[in-house]
């Protein structure tokens, strides 16, 4: 049949005018896969969709990805910046031991289901439209087992705890995820294993946070160390701490760069590490001695600033 009958019976009749039965009753289709066989005639002629050729469906038989797994992991500030590994264990469906995955008992094989003549699908007609079902008798597999596995009932599969290492890379962050290919659970007939997605959480470490791959510390010095400067050594989670100048005169709320002390950037976002940023801040001491506080009035006085009096407060105190 042409292209341009088939698509005059199909505007006329329907998917039915297709069949080799057309003017007979019946639906036309002798199984399953002449449903397809047309459809997919009609769709390429019409639409455009051929010109590479179409495989057939491999019916029920065909290999099933198993699923894949979520796992939440939850680290260390430290062990973010620096990588870790971790043992995790999962319970998850692996192919089962006894039967290798057919599902049968040692000894005998799955049959081919006489139903659906191993499609896994039958067609079931429904007034003038015919669609495709998954078969009942088998459930869709095209295979039906006369003596199941004792050890999996039948099902090929088994639930196993199962320990693996993770690798987790440095410079990784809250929210992002690894891909651990085919530690998912097991596919079917006999299929690939879907695949492990480890959700990241970070633990919050106390004086840090990060700004993409730079490492933001919050630094606190006195008064005294922001007017005449300092030197501090601030933990990067590295060997040997880095070793910071502060300048004489910083500002509260004043930033340094380090460049190069910060976090490894992950591969794909290049390579080196990102910046150490010091925020710095001053604290203001609530209590001073008597001895500290004529000090401060001098130094007051010398740089020409205007300071309220203590009212006698430090007399009663020391006094």
């Amino acid at each position: 049949m042409s292209s341009s009958e088939k698509r005059a019976r199909y505007d006329q009749f329907g998917h039915a005018g297709l069949g080799n039965g057309f003017g007979s009753g019946g639906s036309g289709f002798s199984n399953v896969e002449d449903i397809f066989e047309n459809f997919g005639s009609i769709f390429e002629d019409i639409f455009g969709m051929g010109g590479g050729g179409r495989k057939k469906s491999g019916g029920g038989n065909r290999a099933r990805k198993g699923s894949d797994l979520r796992y939440d992991m939850k680290i260390s500030f430290k062990e973010a910046v620096l990588g870790t590994e971790k043992k995790i264990q999962l319970t998850k469906k692996v192919t089962c031991t006894g039967c290798e995955g057919s599902g049968a008992a040692k000894g005998t094989k799955p049959v081919t289901c006489s139903t659906c003549r191993g499609q896994g699908q039958v067609a079931v007609q429904q007034g003038f439209f015919t669609y495709a079902s998954a078969c009942p008798d088998c459930g869709g597999s095209g295979k039906k087992i006369s003596t199941p596995c004792s050890d999996c009932r039948g099902s090929g599969m088994q639930t196993k705890a199962n320990t693996l290492t993770v690798k987790v890379p440095a410079g990784i962050d809250a929210g992002m995820r690894l891909r651990v290919s085919g530690e998912g659970e097991a596919g079917s007939h006999p299929g690939h294993a879907g695949d492990l997605y480890v959700f990241i959480e970070v633990m919050q470490e106390k004086n840090y946070r990060r700004e993409d791959f730079d490492l933001i510390y919050s630094l606190q010095i006195g008064v005294a160390q922001a007017i005449l400067g300092t030197e501090v050594s601030i933990d990067t989670f590295e060997e040997k701490p880095c070793k910071v100048e502060i300048p004489a005169g910083i500002q509260p709320g004043q930033r340094l760069v380090v460049q190069g002390s910060g976090i490894a950037r992950l591969e794909k976002y290049g390579r080196g590490k990102g910046d150490l940023i010091v925020e710095v801040h001053v604290q203001i001491p609530t209590k001073v001695s008597k001895e500290a506080e004529e000090h401060l009035r001098a130094f007051a006085e010398k740089v020409g600033q205007n300071v309220k009096d203590s009212g006698g407060f430090f007399d009663k105190i020391f006094g």
